[in-house]
This record gives structure tokens, sequence and C-alpha cells, in this order.
């Protein structure tokens, strides 16, 4: 199964991007996750795969399922909220310990990841400049976006996003794991990512 792991701070908004992918749904208050796992079934280029997504915990006290999960996951969704520096700064050392945490799963591949800017509802208290964050992840050659789990804006997009990145830099992820499923697009060129 392929295992995608949801990381950031605490209070950046993991749980409720999960959520709001998973379920269609949003909760305004916050409860500190230790750590959720969610089987479901994502869509992807016509192809059903089996996905596990790991909502990992944010907090210090839970660091040891923060770094179990490192270790076993295939990709990775770095979220920080836009209107939290701290979590801004936050994100650079879990990207390190990404590459530190999952070095013998990932061994020779570099590893899938994107970094989310979340809460794009709080634009106007944004405490990072989108131009910064996008500077920082073309660095790094990864992909950036911004998404608000409170309105669902670009949540399927960021799932599509990560699903890409693995396709483009491990497909042998994504061949191990699907089974074949018609796609529902007329046209064969366009990509498809969709939940079941």
């Amino acid at each position: 199964m392929l295992r995608i792991c949801v990381v950031g701070s605490g209070g950046v908004g993991k749980s409720c991007v999960t959520i709001r992918f998973l379920k269609n749904e949003f909760t305004e208050y916050y409860d500190p996750t230790m750590e959720e796992t969610y089987e479901t079934e994502i869509t992807y280029e016509g192809k059903l795969h089996q996905v596990e997504i790991i909502d990992t915990a944010g907090q210090e006290e839970f660091t040891s399922f923060l770094d179990s999960s490192l270790s076993t996951g295939d990709a990775f969704m770095i979220l920080y909220a836009i209107n939290s520096l701290s979590s801004w700064n936050d994100l650079k050392t879990l990207r390190s310990k990404i590459f530190h945490g999952s070095e013998g799963k990932n061994a020779g591949h570099r590893i899938p990841m994107i970094i989310v800017g979340n809460k794009k509802d709080l634009d106007n208290d944004r405490d990072t400049s989108e131009e910064s964050a996008q500077e920082y992840a073309d660095s790094l050659r990864v992909p950036y976006i911004e998404t608000s789990a409170k309105t669902g804006y670009n949540v399927k997009e960021a799932f599509h996003l990560i699903m890409s990145e693995i396709e483009r830099i491990r497909p042998d992820l994504l061949v191990k794991r699907t089974k074949n499923r018609p796609s529902t697009s007329s046209d064969p060129k366009k990509k498809d990512c969709r939940i079941v």
C-alpha cells in the first residue's frame, strides 16, 4: 500500500486537510493528533491506487510517532500555516528529518514531496509571502501549493500534486500498488485524481 505522510507543526491543519480530502468536511476546533492512519483508494491516471494517508503528530511529545512515520513513508506532504512564521521555520527542520528518517527505505531515490501552505482563507494575516515559499520550493525542486482546509480550496489539487510527484520521481511505487480501473475521462491526456 502506498504511504503518504502529512507532516507539519502542531496546529497547521494536517488533520483538517486530510479530513477535507477524505470526507469533504471541516471542523473548527483544534484537537492535537497523536497519529491517525486512513486507508483509502485514489484514482489517478485511470488506475485505482490503495493508499494509506498518515496524519502525523505535530506536537513535540509525539516525536516517536513522527520518527516512525518518516522512516516508513513513501511520499510526504509538508504543511505549514501561512499565518505562522514558526511553522514555516519548522518546515525546514521537518524536511531534513524526512531525508534522515527515510534513508533506508528510499536509499538511492529522490523522495516524492510537496510543500503545502495551508490556511489560505487567512491570507490577510499571513506571516510568510507566497513568493518566498515558492522560491524555497523551487530551490528544492519540489512543488508548492496553497490550500484552505476550511473552504476546501486546492485540497484535492494538493493530493493530485503528490500523486503526480510520486509518478514523476518514483513511478515504481505506483506500478507495484495499483488495480486497473477504467478512466472516466474522455481525453486520454487529461490527468485524473479522485478518491473512491
